[in-house]
């Protein structure tokens, strides 16, 4: 039988968290005017103070950053609170940072229309085949990996500067041809929508909160949604895992979402970049020793969409140290039996490994930890056509020896 707990009878939330839009009063919902007309204590930003009409209440403004003005909200606990949100607290709002400092039967949240929802109401994009991001405070790259001919992104960015920024990046990725429908203040009496081409001049008075609508066209190289990238979205200097050998690597690896990997012996960072393109939950770290491939593999992540990828500069196993433990490890340099043993002691049970191994010694490790942990050893031999003279014949790259096991 399932429980579900209640908060006490007759104890009503203390704080709400209204939706709050460019229309301010006017689209209010009955339960929303209620709260707001009986507040003792309101908090907003000041684009949303200014859209109060005259109240009993004492109004605080909200300061930046964010998190600054959260210990003067819990300060108010027992007084009848609420706080102005921009439209729905939980869709990129403020209601998931806040929730995480109050328990559940102290808060109370009354959404308005997001601000997506209005964006695709103006455009009659249906939403739910929409790519919704909020990267009003995030790098606008994070886009990169949703540059697909034909779709629509919904993105909600910082100010009209962000919106030449997003249409620069688009047109530099090879997408020039898209439409851009920038929306301004939606809801509000200030409202403004405007179309135009990705490589057209901008609008110089767009005005926040500004939402851009983006419909995706053009020729330019959009990223597989299979495991396995072409090697030339990575910048390298020849340490990579190539292609193939990387597809059947992510499909031993076998990521999972919210999952985090330990890439060890990170190059390029293809590994754990792909790990993080298959979901955008999932969390990777690299271990590099090489200070200059560290930097290569933080700029392909950021190129590509994540640049959340966290690089460690050392080696392994001391570099590992301090690291939240993983998901699954993929050994892709350094390998050596002092790792595998460290690696052995340190992980919880049910940690996936991969390694790879290309010389000889290596080889010979994997098969003798073979022997001794178990788990599956295979040979992978790839080779290409090339020209013979005016024929062709079969080129065989090094073959590569990979372990795969589960701690």
């Amino acid at each position: 039988m399932v429980e579900i707990s209640h908060a006490p009878v007759g104890q009503a939330p203390w704080l709400t968290l209204l939706g709050w839009g460019e229309g301010g009063t006017q689209g209010l919902t009955a339960a929303s005017r209620a709260a707001l007309e009986s507040a003792e204590v309101v908090f907003g930003a000041r684009r949303h103070l200014r859209l109060l009409p005259p109240l009993n209440a004492e109004v605080n403004e909200w300061p930046v950053p964010f998190a600054y003005g959260i210990p003067a909200l819990l300060d108010q606990r027992g007084r009848r609170v609420v706080m102005l949100v921009s439209n729905d607290p939980f869709w990129f709002g403020a209601g998931s940072t806040l929730a995480q400092h109050l328990s559940a039967d102290e808060w109370l949240a009354l959404p308005a229309p997001s601000t997506f929802s209005l964006a695709a109401a103006r455009l009659g994009w249906p939403l739910e085949r929409c790519n919704c991001l909020g990267l009003h405070a995030k790098p606008l790259t994070r886009m990169r990996p949703y540059l697909h001919t034909g779709r629509r992104l919904l993105v909600l960015v910082r100010d009209g500067e962000a919106v030449a920024e997003l249409a620069s990046l688009v047109s530099r990725f090879g997408f020039a041809d898209s439409q851009l429908t920038v929306l301004e203040a939606l809801g509000g009496d200030n409202e403004r929508v405007r179309h135009c081409r990705a490589d057209a001049n901008l609008p110089e008075d767009i005005a926040h909160p500004v939402a851009v609508g983006l419909e995706v066209a053009g020729h330019g190289p959009a990223l597989p949604l299979t495991p396995g990238l072409p090697d030339h979205f990575f910048d390298h200097d020849g340490q990579i895992t190539k292609q193939s050998i990387r597809a059947i690597t992510l499909a031993a690896l076998a990521p999972m979402p919210g999952e985090r990997l330990w890439d060890i012996g990170t190059g390029s960072g293809s590994i754990a970049i792909e790990w993080l393109l298959a979901h955008a939950d999932n969390q990777a770290v690299g271990f590099e020793q090489n200070a200059e491939r560290a930097a290569r593999a933080r700029s392909n992540a950021g190129n590509l969409g994540v640049d959340w990828l966290e690089v460690k500069e050392g080696s392994a196993p001391d570099v590992l140290n301090d690291t939240p433990l993983p998901d699954a490890v993929f050994i892709g340099g350094g390998l050596s039996q002092a790792l595998l043993d460290d690696l052995w002691h340190r992980l919880p049970e049910g940690v996936r490994i991969v390694a790879n191994a290309v010389t000889l010694e290596s080889e010979a490790l994997l098969a003798h930890w073979h022997q001794q942990a178990g788990g599956e050893l295979m040979r992978l031999e790839l080779a290409n056509a090339t020209p013979i003279g005016t024929r062709r014949g079969w080129k065989a790259s090094y073959p590569i020896v990979q372990w795969r096991g589960v701690r």
